[in-house]
């Protein structure tokens, strides 16, 4: 129960007390209280959901009954929210809501980066309730000076999903982030990798890597898919590869096997016959050998097992991002070289990455008939929406045929 205590006076007096000398009542006696005088007069007390005692004090009895009004109406509807808690930074409210809510392990790094570099600078130590649309909308335009409008859409995912969650809390009663528009990425058309620079890469190559460059060039498999390959994975008998999971390299700590992409993304491909060779000289070169290796395939039971990795790195461990990278420029730089021995003006091009051999295979696809469907589901992806949004130019003619079919219609 709200109710409204005058702190100035006593409650119950006694009949010994002298009454006050300021104050006078019609209703009951006033006697000065040890506070009289003191801070804000009218108190407002009440139990929160809790059993906890809570207090607000007001200068005026009319605030302080408006208030009781709130606190008990709020109570009665379950809704009521601590207002300590209304005063709660937005990292401290974000950090709680970031550590509880269920993310997929790629996500949740990915968040948590996010927060921190972009959104925790500029919203950190303000109160969710203290953030406007126009903070907001100034926010999405600094920060659209530093990154792709893509690559906003984490930070404003993050963001917006803060703000959702204090919504449901009952700390703010809208979302400022309603309303409020993003740049629109323009998606830069996938230029697909000549089939001759594809050579030069698997023929540039170490040893050691020769088979992952092909097998990656011919199936379309994501690096994280390719590096996450045990050796049961594969069967040269049946020519097939199966994606079950992938290896994750964090900003922190060591890599491990976690679940693939999206549902999608569990499937079976097929082995080409020179994929499949090379796959059989990698094993006698280098036999698969277990490593230790933390396994977050099942998130609900991780666990550390011993893998049978078909690709580690020249210290025979799960190869690290960091380390790849500069195996991949060495790759470029030894493919840029055979392009120029074999007198072609080709290289490879800048920034390319093997997630490029990915995009080569989905083009080698397109041209020869595949569906949008089939593409996909090579591919891995959640929709055919997101194959069709990369490759949709792929699909398109070479001539522009459709006055000619229109005379043809009407003629």
């Amino acid at each position: 129960m709200a109710e409204v205590y005058d702190r100035w006076h006593k409650s119950r007096p006694s009949e010994a007390d002298k009454p006050c000398g300021e104050h006078t009542s019609k209703t009951r006696k006033m006697v000065a209280s040890s506070e009289h005088g003191q801070g804000k007069r009218w108190q407002v007390r009440w139990r929160d959901t809790s059993g906890k005692q809570c207090k607000e004090n007001f200068a005026k009895k009319a605030a302080a009954d408006k208030r009781a009004d709130e606190v008990q109406a709020d109570l009665d509807r379950g809704t009521y929210v601590d207002p300590e808690r209304k005063k709660q930074d937005f990292r401290t409210f974000a950090e709680e809501w970031r550590t509880s809510a269920t993310h997929r392990e790629r996500t949740e790094v990915n968040v948590e980066r996010a927060l921190r570099l972009h959104v925790y600078p500029t919203f950190g130590s303000r109160p969710p309730a203290g953030i406007k649309r126009t903070d907001v909308r100034a926010w999405v335009k600094e920060r659209s000076q530093v990154l792709a409008p893509i690559s906003l859409r984490t930070p404003w995912n993050a963001l917006t999903a803060v703000m959702s969650a204090a919504v449901a809390d009952g700390i703010i009663t809208s979302n400022p982030c309603h309303g409020v528009e993003l740049p629109e990425p323009r998606n830069a058309e996938v230029v697909p990798l000549e089939p001759l620079v594809v050579k030069a890469l698997m023929q540039a190559a170490s040893d050691r890597y020769r088979a992952a460059v092909r097998l990656d060039g011919t199936t379309g498999l994501r690096g994280g898919e390719l590096f996450g390959l045990e050796d049961h994975h594969i069967d040269l008998d049946t020519r097939e590869v199966v994606v079950e999971q992938q290896l994750i390299g964090p900003d922190k700590g060591v890599p491990y096997l976690g679940p693939p992409k999206t549902d999608k993304s569990y499937r079976t491909g097929r082995l080409s016959a020179s994929a499949a060779e090379a796959i059989k000289l990698h094993r006698e070169m280098f036999p698969p050998r277990e490593v230790e290796i933390e396994d977050r395939t099942d998130p609900r039971n991780p666990r550390w097992r011993k893998a049978r990795l078909l690709f580690l790195s020249e210290a025979n461990a799960p190869v690290r991002r960091g380390s790849w990278a500069k195996t991949w420029a060495r790759i470029v730089r030894r493919a840029n070289k055979l392009l120029e021995e074999w007198g072609s003006p080709l290289r490879v091009p800048e920034g390319a990455t093997l997630h490029d051999l990915r995009h080569f295979y989905a083009s080698v696809l397109i041209k020869h008939g595949a569906t949008v469907k089939k593409v996909q589901r090579l591919l891995g992806h959640a929709k055919p929406s997101i194959t069709w949004d990369l490759y949709v130019h792929l699909w398109e003619d070479d001539e522009d045929d459709t006055a000619d079919i229109m005379d043809a219609v009407l003629a």
